[in-house]
């Protein structure tokens, strides 16, 4: 037996000056439309509309008729399959997928080359590359179409979202009630209103009861100590908090028939409970303003927990 050689010989077949062939006026109809970016496909005697477009009609063998229908542009892919290392030959020279696409008005589908977006060698496929995606096609320069299939470049998906910078800058009118609530934070106090119906306080002061929807005058001026009655662990940074996990969560000041919502902090996050005491760290005095901003957040007490039943109507 003869060995063969280490390395077997390339073939190549090649028509020098490329193969020429007559398209015939089906084709040649729709090459010519490709070159002046338009999509074109040809009716059946049946009725259907073939894209591209043939001169029989593959189910009944039946000449089509002289009546060419524009489609799409846009589409929908029907299949495709990753393509996530191209070679050379390919259209690409990045991940993209070869897909089964039927342009609007089109009873047949097309392949060709869908391209994802610029992606990594050896990515694989984007989550929202799936079958009924909304595709369009990318034509290459005016200048750079011959009449080929390849004077469309690719497939694009269809723009459906967009990222758009969003800014809003607003002012905030309080009211009278919150105006006064604020007044007294800015002299290091935490005032609320009694409600003369069911006698409970409401901080921050609303100017009725939520409970009995009357009308709220009587101030008071409770503590800024209390116990935390529900919490949340949160992940995302805020510019409020000292650190990431922080705690934020509804404090039943002592004296008041209504939570409110603070950061809670000076506790490692995992430590923070219900039933918690825990009391206001306020500012230096200097940084003091009409805002809740002059309470930083509340700290721990060295006191012992409230127990449960004592809190669960207030969750």
């Amino acid at each position: 037996m003869t060995d063969l050689p280490a390395e077997a010989p390339n073939h190549v077949l090649e028509f020098p000056g490329g193969y020429t062939r007559s398209v015939g006026p089906v084709i040649g109809r729709f090459l010519s439309e490709l070159r002046d970016g338009r999509l074109v496909g040809v009716r059946t005697q049946a009725g259907k509309v073939l894209f591209p477009p043939l001169e029989y009609d593959p189910d009944s063998g039946e000449a089509v008729t002289d009546e060419y229908v524009e489609v799409g542009p846009a589409g929908t892919v029907q299949s495709w399959s990753w393509v996530s290392r191209p070679l050379k030959v390919h259209p690409l020279d990045r991940p993209f997928a070869w897909a089964l696409i039927q342009p609007d008005g089109a009873d047949t589908a097309l392949l060709h080359a869908l391209d994802m977006g610029v992606l990594e060698e050896g990515a694989e496929a984007p989550r929202y590359l799936k079958t009924g995606l909304r595709v369009r096609p990318k034509f290459r320069g005016r200048g750079k179409r011959a009449g080929s299939i390849n004077d469309i470049e690719c497939f694009e998906p269809e723009v459906t979202m967009i990222n758009a910078p969003s800014r809003l800058e607003y002012e905030l009118q309080g009211g009278r009630a919150l105006d006064r609530f604020l007044e007294g934070v800015s002299q290091g106090k935490l005032i609320g209103h009694r409600c003369g119906v069911c006698g409970q306080v409401i901080v921050p002061m609303k100017g009725l009861c939520p409970k009995d929807g009357v009308p709220t005058t009587e101030e008071v001026e409770l503590p800024d100590t209390g116990t935390v009655t529900t919490f949340a662990v949160n992940n995302l940074p805020d510019p409020r908090a000292p650190e990431v996990p922080f705690v934020s969560a509804y404090i039943l000041l002592d004296g008041a028939g209504l939570t409110m919502l603070a950061l809670v902090a000076g506790v490692p996050a995992d430590q923070v409970r219900m039933g918690m005491r825990v009391k206001a760290a306020w500012r230096p005095r200097e940084e003091w303003g009409k805002t809740m901003s002059n309470i930083k957040w509340f700290e721990p007490l060295d006191e012992p927990d409230v127990p449960f039943d004592a809190i669960k109507d207030y969750l």
